[in-house]
């Protein structure tokens, strides 16, 4: 064959392509018949060659050289160049990309109403519901999660009889199913259907075409766990520890951690204790380990709550330092990248989980430290020596601070002033934190020289310090520069947005100022951050109040009792308001409730009293004034106002009995011997000349005193004598209580004098309001101290002004 092949003549350097346009006679095929030669070669063996030497061609995927493809001959390679070709010579177009062959057929339309088609259809749609049911279970939407969910079951079931027509069982998608199954399981659960959901599961587990479905105990042991079942929770976590391969060592570790907190519930701590100490054997977490300490704790095992405090502070936290964030150099491009990862999404689960860590270490330090040693302070001690040989050091601050308040809790205000006045030598963080409570405790005790001298040292060492500038404002306020105190108050907010004692403690401050708008304006702020807040809805009532406007404070007042329904003085002064709105139904129904609720407040007792002797129902008003007598045994006007009820109600007997008991009680008092002297003389008793011989004495040393009080002032004032037991009098004299600007006359009717009949009284108006029992209050703004003391529940306190420090 070479033969044929004919080489570039060495000599002709710049003819590259010679020869090739002459015609090889051996590739011409149209007269093989009469080639006698290949006629014998097909009749004999010669001809009979192994078959892959006649398809050579066809499996290269390409014509071998020379040979002959469309009637067009491949050109032998580095000899014929490509694209030249006999053809070309005989009138064939230059078309290497074969657009003379025009465009490709159209695609094969496809049957839709083929079976395969429509069941391909309907597993897309099954799909699509099983995506979008759990979307809008992340998104909250639980209700329509599970239509959704339900709705891919329908459709499934339906696709699976489908399926079954057109193909044989082996071709149904298993892995569809069971993603239906989970899904709707997962969502009835969400829905709390623990049963609807344990069915599910029950279908998939007992399925054995499903792979690793035991995994999904575990999904059941959960609602076992939920519905406090704890013996069949526990069952079915180790049914599926049982099923789950030693290799998922992950997964296995979850599941003893779930057993350990099931035995917990079930206060099997011993169980418990083994299966976290198996955990941190194998593979100690953070969980594991604070669990552990509070089973070791459950027992009352000291030793090991020690040896578990230094396991959970052994656990790794495999988080990066902090000095990876800080730049090297001044390299512009690396402090580009740092900065970039300063913030980014792995540092944020960094600092959630280091947060974790010290949240978890500080509560088992506080749990510990009072029973691990003889005293809560050595406890404490030892806690601390350990936080200070282990990676978390700067706990150990945190945990002196701890040690203080605990100081504070057990009303050790002095232990507790020694310990945090150990940190004024330290760095400023902590100095900053120690002085801010030091200021507090000083302002609570109202040694506000101290407390201004600590805040101006926590400001001092942190001036972005929220609660120091807080506290400041606080002394400043409790000296009566109500403007600078709210300059503070305003410092506070601007470097922590969210201290919301600031923002209560400027509208107390505008509200001292008269600023009431302005006053409205921040409680409004802080009703809007703290929605169920008593102190603060109150605070705008009393706004509301000030501003004269009764139907406002009324409403806010309506919300603050919704929030504390039991709160008497909300329920007082509500009725207070309705009283001087003149609607006394209303005001009676919110004062007799506060009446029930604390029946020891006097300025209630003694409006119900009023309220039904202006009613006309005297024998009703005797229990009320019975009970004032009581809380108040040395004020005699209760024990008249007792004895002139059952005078008005025609009990004559008993009222003589009463007076009588009176004037043993108190001999000297005029009103109760003139009551004496005309019943006596009424009844036609023989005490009466008794008694009118004491009224005389009595009434002839008044004006002896009168006159002596009279001449020693020397004509520089008015006589102002004074008379005990002002229930009642000859010139109709009223009781009333001191008063001042914040604080209501209480004005009962005045008792008959010896000369006006029993009934005469009767019409004389009775003005019963409202009388602050503490007399005006002192109004202090909140404390922040970098501990929140814990307040009591809000119906037991007044709803005052004096508000309690957080």
């Amino acid at each position: 064959m070479m033969q044929n092949v004919h080489l570039a003549p060495e000599t002709d350097e710049d003819d590259l392509y010679s020869g090739y346009n002459d015609y090889n006679p051996t590739y011409d095929t149209e007269d093989l018949e009469n080639d006698t030669a290949f006629q014998q070669a097909v009749r004999t063996s010669h001809g009979r060659r192994h078959p892959y030497k006649t398809s050579l061609a066809s499996s290269m995927g390409r014509p071998m050289t020379g040979a002959i493809q469309d009637g067009v001959t491949r050109p032998m390679t580095a000899v014929r160049a490509a694209g030249f070709t006999k053809a070309a010579l005989r009138g064939s177009s230059f078309d290497p990309l074969g657009q003379s062959r025009g465009p490709a057929p159209p695609l094969e339309a496809k049957n839709e109403d083929s079976p395969e088609e429509k069941i391909r259809q309907l597993e897309k749609k099954v799909n699509e519901l099983v995506e979008e049911s759990c979307i809008a279970n992340s998104c909250g939407d639980l209700k329509l999660a599970l239509e959704k969910a339900k709705d891919a079951g329908r459709k499934e079931r339906v696709l699976v009889r489908q399926r079954e027509q057109v193909t044989t069982p082996e071709n149904i998608n298993l892995d569809l199913t069971y993603s239906v199954l989970f899904n709707l399981a997962n969502q009835y659960s969400a829905n709390e259907m623990y049963t609807e959901a344990l069915n599910t599961y029950q279908v998939i587990v007992k399925n054995k075409m499903f792979s690793n479905a035991g995994k999904l105990k575990v999904n059941m042991g959960n609602i076992y766990l939920k519905q406090r079942n704890y013996s069949k929770a526990i069952k079915f976590y180790r049914m599926a520890l049982d099923q789950i391969p030693s290799v998922h060592k992950e997964m296995r570790i979850k599941i003893m951690q779930n057993i350990g907190v099931t035995f917990i519930k079930t206060g099997q701590y011993s169980d418990a204790i083994n299966s976290f100490e198996h955990i941190m054997s194998m593979a100690p977490n953070l969980k594991a380990g604070f669990n552990l300490i509070l089973s070791y704790f459950a027992i009352g095992d000291q030793e090991k709550m020690k040896k578990s405090f230094q396991k959970l502070i052994a656990v790794p936290l495999e988080i990066d330092e902090d000095d990876k964030y800080i730049s090297p150099s001044d390299d512009p491009h690396t402090n580009l990248v740092i900065e970039a990862i300063k913030n980014d999404h792995l540092r944020q689960m960094e600092r959630e989980r280091k947060a974790m860590a010290e949240k978890y270490i500080m509560t088992a330090a506080k749990l510990i430290a009072p029973v691990i040693e003889t005293s809560f302070a050595v406890g404490y001690d030892w806690c601390v020596e350990v936080v200070k040989a282990s990676q978390y050091v700067e706990l150990a601050n945190d945990l002196e601070i701890n040690k203080a308040i605990t100081y504070l809790r057990q009303k050790d205000f002095t232990q507790a002033v020694d310990t945090l006045k150990m940190f004024e030598k330290k760095d400023s963080r902590v100095k900053s934190a120690a002085a801010t409570n030091l200021s507090f405790l000083y302002y609570l005790e109202n040694e506000f020289a101290q407390a201004s001298s600590y805040a101006d040292l926590a400001v001092n060492s942190d001036r972005y310090n929220p609660s120091a500038l807080t506290n400041k404002g606080n002394t400043v306020f409790a000296n009566g520069d109500y403007e600078k105190a709210a300059e503070f108050y305003k410092e506070a907010l601007r470097n922590d947005s969210s201290c919301t004692e600031a923002l209560y403690n400027i509208g107390l401050s505008y509200k001292k100022l008269n600023r009431l708008s302005e006053a409205l304006d921040c409680f409004l702020k802080l009703h809007a951050i703290l929605r169920n807040s008593a102190q603060v809805l109150y605070q705008i009532a009393n706004v509301y109040e000030l501003m004269e406007d009764p139907n406002q404070a009324i409403e806010w007042l309506m919300q603050l009792i919704s929030v504390v329904p039991t709160d008497s003085r909300a329920l007082s002064k509500l009725g207070e308001l309705h009283d001087s709105e003149g609607d006394k139904s209303q005001a009676f129904q919110y004062y007799y409730e506060s009446y029930r609720y604390f029946p020891s407040n006097i300025e209630v007792i003694e409006w119900l009293g009023a309220y039904y002797i202006d009613t006309q129902f005297c024998e009703k008003a005797i229990q009320y004034f019975e009970r004032a007598s009581l809380i108040q045994p040395t004020q005699v006007k209760w024990q008249l106002m007792v004895a002139s009820c059952f005078r008005r109600s025609g009990n004559y007997q008993k009222a003589l009995d009463t007076y009588k008991d009176i004037h043993k009680k108190f001999p000297e008092n005029v009103e109760c011997l003139r009551f004496l002297v005309r019943l006596c003389t009424d009844i036609g008793l023989k005490e009466v000349q008794e008694y009118a011989t004491k009224l005389k004495r009595l009434e002839k040393m008044r004006e002896i005193r009168e006159q002596r009080i009279k001449s020693g002032r020397d004509g520089s004032g008015g006589s102002r004598g004074k008379r005990e037991g002002s229930a009642g009098s000859e010139s109709g004299q009223n009781c009333s209580a001191s008063s001042k600007s914040e604080r209501l006359s209480a004005k009962l009717r005045a008792l008959p004098g010896t000369n006006e009949p029993y009934e005469s009284s009767s019409n004389k108006e009775i003005d019963a309001s409202y009388v602050d029992p503490l007399g005006p209050q002192v109004e202090r703004p909140k404390t922040a101290a970098k501990k929140r003391v814990d307040e009591d529940d809000f119906a037991d306190e007044e709803l005052g002004d004096d508000l309690l420090p957080e």
